[in-house]
């Protein structure tokens, strides 16, 4: 993100109300007469509006600025948002799900159809979060969808992760690695996998049992022989891939982040992202810095980097807690 972020909460501007557009809503029964009134009498100062900056279309808060007309107020307090309009509209949806007066199921379900049209990378579950609906319902509108991305080999998931849509091929990879290199790490496997930890362990576990790595619904995909179909092969050996600079790892796991509307619309979590971002450089750029640190310098970086090293660890531990009270 650019100092510029697409969307700051923080910034404040009031603005006419006659220059406001408010069609592209996903409220398709238009504006609840009742709930305006019942706004307009309110005597404490309303929230401010969200705005599309490019198009000054309202994303959040028509209600609110209908209550500002009926009470004859000329300007508006107004946030604005100065992303894309796809995700204009994601937050459009988000905002009134979470708050406000909430859409209708009908206006849920057609709402996450336009975002899987238009966010086709992203999971049933992430897109679900957003629209507040069902991850099965996604799925089923997905599937009715023509063109919206089913046929991609893999989403980003609402912890910004990108996984397969068919673990099978990860699975079968990982059984490779881990029978190749028994000493391999989770973490290491599941990297080059594109699978989850958890799930190598369960395949590391099948192996030992004697079992095959693969689940049931893995081996369905199989052909009508019973034997995998020809998978594609690892474009390198296992140790050249496990040896790839892992600073592009982290840049590509913050580069998903950043898709994450559950943390591109709130200041915690772009401040989350902007320290995030420090780590994400590449080994090259780090080296160039180190080589600049002044000597007499040195001994305060060094504490502060193992400063450093250590409240980020207790953050992993801290965060993989939370994890595991939601699994």
């Amino acid at each position: 993100m650019s100092e510029h972020e697409a969307f700051d909460r923080m910034m404040v501007v009031e603005v006419e109300t006659g220059s406001l557009a408010v069609a592209g809503s996903p409220r398709t029964s238009g504006v609840d007469q009742e709930h305006v009134a019942a706004l307009a009498v309110v005597q404490t100062p309303l929230p401010p509006i969200t705005v599309h900056r490019p198009t000054m279309r309202v994303i959040d808060g028509l209600h609110r600025l209908r209550a500002a007309e009926l009470r004859g107020e000329r300007k508006i307090a107004v946030k604005y948002f100065d992303g894309a309009e796809e995700d204009a509209f994601v937050l459009a949806v988000e905002s009134n799900v979470t708050h406000g007066l909430p859409l209708s199921t009908a206006d849920r379900k057609r709402a996450a159809a336009r975002i899987i049209a238009s966010h086709p990378q992203w999971s049933d579950r992430m897109i679900a979060s957003v629209s507040g609906i069902a991850a099965g319902t996604v799925a089923d509108l997905r599937r009715r969808e023509s063109g919206s991305g089913a046929d991609q080999g893999s989403r980003i998931g609402h912890d910004g992760r990108v996984r397969p849509i068919n673990g099978a091929e990860g699975r079968r990879i990982a059984s490779e690695l881990i029978a190749q290199n028994p000493t391999l790490s989770l973490r290491q496997v599941a990297r080059v996998a594109a699978i989850s930890p958890e799930t190598v362990r369960d395949v590391r576990n099948r192996m030992m049992r004697g079992e095959d790595p693969l689940t049931r619904r893995g081996r369905q995909a199989r052909g009508a022989d019973g034997t995998a179909a020809a998978p594609p092969r690892l474009g390198r050996a296992p140790s050249a891939v496990l040896a790839k600079d892992s600073a592009q790892d982290r840049a590509a796991a913050v580069k998903r982040l950043k898709a994450d509307p559950a943390l591109r619309f709130s200041e915690i979590g772009r401040t989350l992202l902007r320290l995030l971002s420090v780590h994400s450089i590449s080994v090259e750029e780090w080296e160039q810095i180190l080589d600049k640190v002044p000597p007499h310098c040195r001994g305060v970086v060094a504490y502060l980097a193992k400063e450093s090293a250590e409240m980020w660890s207790e953050v992993a531990v801290r965060v993989q807690s939370k994890v595991a009270e939601t699994a």
